[in-house]
């Protein structure tokens, strides 16, 4: 029996004000999914996608939850499984552009997904030029974090062979008196651990740094806003290489690459609003995986920590702002950090961290993830690009995910509409991050 997790439930827990779905916006090359009339072979898709279910069982389960006494929610077989309520085909307005695929994104990802239904969806936008298709990916947090997301939507991709299709039926739904003897039986493994090693559990929880900062009070910026129930959209693309390059000269990695720009980038925008930074330091959230390295590619669920590091937004100098990041996140990963459900999970500690983060706001996540390095198709349409989604909560407003595929660093950044009407401004202040961390590294190190 599949009970969610704590990390899990945490997912669930703020869905009504700030819908936790995770999701990518991704290019095609759609030349194989038209057919001689131009019409896009829907159905043909839908038969692909259909054929690798098996990979992913979780994408035909849905979230059922009991009645009290009988236990958490669980994941259960769909009675009914529709794949055309999953595999969509959303036609792109004129002119066809980037513009259009966002707007599109955002109208479609307004409309939430069904809780009766397994928590997923492929909506592929045709009418871009050159017979591209955009694609929208999205599923529930509570299904997979960053690293399971791309676990469970990859087993989609056309990567290998695939044995014939087995035959799915739906299992019967578990019992009541089944449901209340597994819950029973967890209650009294999780009272028995505790009571194995009380000393045990509480150093390690005494010995984790707090997810959240707690130390200062937060510097005022315009940046402190809740997020509300509109997202723009924006796109940014880096040579991976030339991110590695960069990474590798200032002693630091590719998410501190990441990290370095955004930093540039709030500068940028917060100068453009009139507001100084010289000296500020603004604090980020960074998820930390806490899945083994093996395990990443059958991954499941949420497991993940929470890491706050401290970007020194107030430095000029490109290469001395990452030179810093790149040292605070070396310190910050050496501690521990425990899941957030085992920090998080009660009711009393939910409404404890609304109040811990409206005291201490941290405004901005970020998220650098791992795709395939190779290219890779989806019913035998290449994938170009793919840029990952992020949600937002409370007073994080502001996401700035990145994946690196193939030979490209996609960033897609994900702000609250009305507090970043000027998003554009962050965007150009990445890009020229960028540039001038490309243009520091000098020839001799480049060739290194």
């Amino acid at each position: 029996m599949e009970r969610l997790g704590a990390e899990d439930l945490l997912m669930l827990w703020p869905d009504a004000a700030w819908p936790q779905e995770i999701g990518a916006v991704a290019v095609l090359d759609g030349a194989a999914l038209f057919d001689a009339g131009g019409r896009f072979r829907i159905e043909a898709v839908r038969e692909a996608v259909q054929a690798r279910l098996h990979l992913a069982p979780r994408l035909r389960q849905v979230l059922a939850v009991p009645r009290r006494g009988l236990g958490g929610p669980l994941w259960t077989d769909a009675p009914a499984f529709d794949i055309a309520q999953h595999v969509r085909v959303v036609p792109l307005t004129a002119p066809g552009d980037e513009g259009a695929l966002l707007s599109a994104v955002e109208r479609l990802r307004r409309r939430r997904l069904d809780r009766s239904q397994p928590l997923w969806q492929l909506c592929f936008l045709p009418g871009l030029p050159g017979r591209r298709v955009g694609l929208f990916v999205r599923l529930h947090h509570v299904v997979a974090d960053g690293v399971a997301g791309i676990a469970t939507i990859g087993a989609l991709l056309d990567t290998a062979t695939v044995a014939p299709v087995p035959p799915w039926a739906p299992a019967p739904q578990p019992a009541a008196w089944e449901l209340f003897a597994d819950n029973l039986q967890r209650h009294k493994d999780k009272l028995c651990a505790t009571l194995a090693h009380p000393v045990r559990a509480g150093r390690r929880l005494r010995a984790a740094p707090p997810p959240v900062p707690t130390g200062a009070a937060a510097p005022a910026t315009s940046l402190n806003r809740f997020a509300g129930p509109d997202r723009s959209l924006a796109l940014v693309r880096a040579d991976l290489k030339a991110v590695k390059r960069i990474a590798h000269a200032h002693g630091g990695t590719v998410n501190d690459v990441l990290l370095a720009v955004t930093a540039g980038g709030l500068a940028a925008l917060l100068r453009g609003r009139g507001e100084r930074v010289d000296g500020l330091t603004l604090p980020v959230y960074v998820p930390v995986s806490l899945r083994a390295e093996p395990d990443r590619a059958r991954a499941r669920g949420n497991l993940i920590g929470q890491m706050v590091v401290p970007l020194p937004v107030g430095i000029a100098d490109p290469g001395l702002r990452l030179y810093r990041i790149a040292a605070e996140t070396t310190v910050r990963k050496a501690m521990s950090h425990p899941p957030l459900g085992s920090a998080f999970g009660g009711r009393i500690a939910r409404r404890a961290l609304l109040s811990v983060l409206d005291r201490y706001p941290v405004n901005v996540t970020t998220a650098d993830l791992t795709g395939p390095p190779r290219p890779v198709s989806l019913a035998g349409a290449r994938l170009l690009e793919v840029f990952p989604i992020l949600p937002l909560i409370a007073n994080v407003a502001l996401g700035v995910g990145a994946l690196s595929y193939t030979d490209q660093f996609a960033i897609a950044v994900t702000a609250d509409r009305d507090a970043y009407p000027d998003l554009e401004v962050f965007t150009t202040g990445l890009r020229e991050q960028f540039a001038l961390l490309d243009r520091s590294v000098t020839p001799a190190r480049r060739r290194s």
